[in-house]
């Protein structure tokens, strides 16, 4: 559905359900130059099992309009709000890679009304190396490329997708080829630049799991394990064989992994 948030048009992908104020709520965040598309399977599933699904597309992402917000922090800031204007009550929150980073501060300034987060793909620091962003800065197809490369596992390259003949990284790369010019360097740069995780992480009261690829190469599980320390109550789903990209990857691993770590 489209809605008008911020005086901006703003696309949320519900599956076609309405909200219904006595269900519960999940949230899916996707990550840098991406968009809803990502989450469409997990959408609908959770709303066709008595939950109301969102996935927004984030300013200047896929159908949403206004300018790309440039810090994890905005992002954050942006997600609570469009909770009060769609009348969500406590929200369960999944983010994958840069949305993983935005659900953490969401979760942090958002207290109670966040009810538990997944965070997928996480990593903290998620530093992003000068070539990559130099080349989202000049809007170079390279960064499309090492994105979609380090993005998989290598098995992933060569096919791997469940529907014979589809490429997995193909769909990622048209997905990033599909950005609009200057969004993958701002959404790129944000993560770079966040330093407030360990603050986030303290703040964070709800329960946590983090969803990891054993060959994650773009955020490698070692960082995670270590920073899952900082939180008061987390635990760890690990999706064998499986890179960054765990929602095109391994998608019933993934889904079993978040109806866990979000159902109620």
């Amino acid at each position: 559905m489209e809605i008008v948030y911020q005086d901006k048009t703003t696309y949320v992908q519900t599956a076609g359900q309405g909200l219904d104020p006595a269900r519960p709520t999940v949230c899916f965040v996707h990550g840098a130059g991406m968009d809803h598309a990502v989450w469409t399977l997990f959408v609908r599933h959770f709303s066709r099992n008595g939950y109301n699904a969102i996935a927004p597309d984030l300013r200047r992402h896929g159908r949403s309009a206004g300018d790309a917000l440039t810090s994890i922090e905005a992002c954050a800031a942006w997600l609570l709000g469009l909770f009060d204007v769609l009348k969500l009550g406590q929200v369960g929150v999944a983010g994958h890679s840069m949305g993983s980073l935005v659900t953490l501060q969401a979760a942090a300034d958002g207290g109670e009304r966040v009810r538990a987060i997944a965070l997928l793909g996480f990593g903290y620091p998620m530093a992003v190396g000068a070539p990559l962003l130099d080349a989202a800065k000049a809007n170079d197809h390279a960064a499309v490329d090492m994105m979609t490369i380090w993005g998989h596992d290598f098995g992933a390259q060569i096919g791997g997708h469940q529907v014979p003949g589809l490429s997995i990284t193909n769909v990622t790369k048209r997905r990033l080829e599909a950005a609009r010019p200057g969004v993958i360097h701002a959404d790129l740069n944000a993560c770079h630049t966040y330093t407030g995780g360990e603050a986030a992480a303290a703040k964070v009261q709800c329960p946590v799991t983090l969803i990891l690829g054993d060959r994650d190469r773009m955020t490698p599980v070692r960082g995670a394990r270590d920073f899952a320390k900082q939180f008061a109550r987390c635990s760890i789903e690990m999706i064998p064989g499986c890179g960054h990209g765990m929602m095109e990857e391994k998608p019933e691993q993934t889904h079993r992994a978040l109806v866990k770590a979000l159902g109620v």
